[in-house]
């Protein structure tokens, strides 16, 4: 009985496809992505139920609607022994959520009204510090006091000494496990590793054009331009001319994962997506 968990995975975001000429770009982002997330998030919790003999209610909720991570076996097999984590990580993620929030409230207001890019740029800062680094981290500390299996979805990613390791260890590993579970564990079975890297990488681009793109109305492909270039820096890495040039760690993998992580990512986030739905979203925030 596979088939209902991908039902709320289709439907949700179908359903917001049918409320896009009603709302504005922003709105319809917000709302095709917590679409595919929430259709995601049932999917791998009933991949997860049939592997399980016994799975509570309160756990259930607690991974569905309180945990953005999509590793659901381990979340759902905590046992329940309470974890302290340290006050220092408590601060440390307070910290984070407040510098977003200074990011977005404050400097943001502050860049010349001119200067639409950087704008939106250090709005989307703003958002991915309170968002991704702060909140998650603090929704992270909470789970794991009541004893739930959550570690940080957000690993430290300036420290990786790779790009295999920033995007397989480090960065948004929510949605680097829904990939590893969904595209990269059955391909590599079937076609090998490279193939399954590639179609990984793929399908995280497909994901997120739908989210930045669809909204913005235009520059389709671009996400995923950036995504399949992530694949073939991961596939460099691992070469051996990689690996003569040590792109796999030290100093050298550190500064070939900066670069092509960061320079592309204008193909990521584009000027259009940046235009049409982050200016605007700020405006209607009160960060601008």
């Amino acid at each position: 009985m596979a088939w209902p968990g991908w039902v709320p995975l289709l439907a949700l975001p179908a359903a917001s496809m049918m409320a896009r000429a009603r709302l504005q770009p922003w709105a319809f982002m917000w709302l095709l992505a917590v679409s595919i997330f929430l259709g995601c998030k049932w999917q791998t919790w009933w991949s997860a139920l049939g592997r399980s003999t016994h799975v509570g209610i309160g756990l259930s909720l607690g991974y569905l609607f309180c945990w953005p991570g999509m590793d659901a076996e381990p979340f759902l097999g905590s046992k329940g022994s309470p974890q302290h984590p340290g006050f220092g990580e408590w601060i440390w993620a307070s910290a984070k959520t407040a510098t977003g929030a200074v990011l977005l409230w404050c400097v943001d207001r502050r860049v010349p009204e001119g200067n639409y890019p950087l704008a939106g740029w250090v709005g989307m800062l703003g958002m991915i510090m309170i968002l991704h680094f702060g909140i998650f981290h603090l929704l992270s500390l909470a789970l794991r006091f009541v004893g739930v299996n959550t570690p940080p979805v957000m690993q430290a990613p300036l420290a990786a000494n790779s790009l295999s390791d920033f995007w397989g260890r480090r960065w948004n590993l929510g949605f680097r496990q829904l990939t590893h579970q969904l595209v990269f564990q059955p391909v590599r079975r079937k076609k090998g590793w490279i193939v399954a890297i590639l179609l990984s990488f793929f399908f995280s681009g497909i994901i997120h054009d739908l989210v930045i793109s669809l909204p913005a109305g235009g520059d389709y492909g671009l996400p995923t331009g950036y995504f399949v270039l992530q694949g073939l820096g991961v596939l460099l890495e691992r070469s051996p001319l990689g690996k003569t040039l040590g792109l796999g760690s030290g100093v050298s993998g550190w500064l070939f994962a900066a670069i092509c992580a960061g320079v592309p990512a204008f193909l990521l986030f584009h000027p259009l997506f940046v235009e049409r739905v982050i200016l605007p979203f700020l405006h209607a925030i009160k960060a601008r």
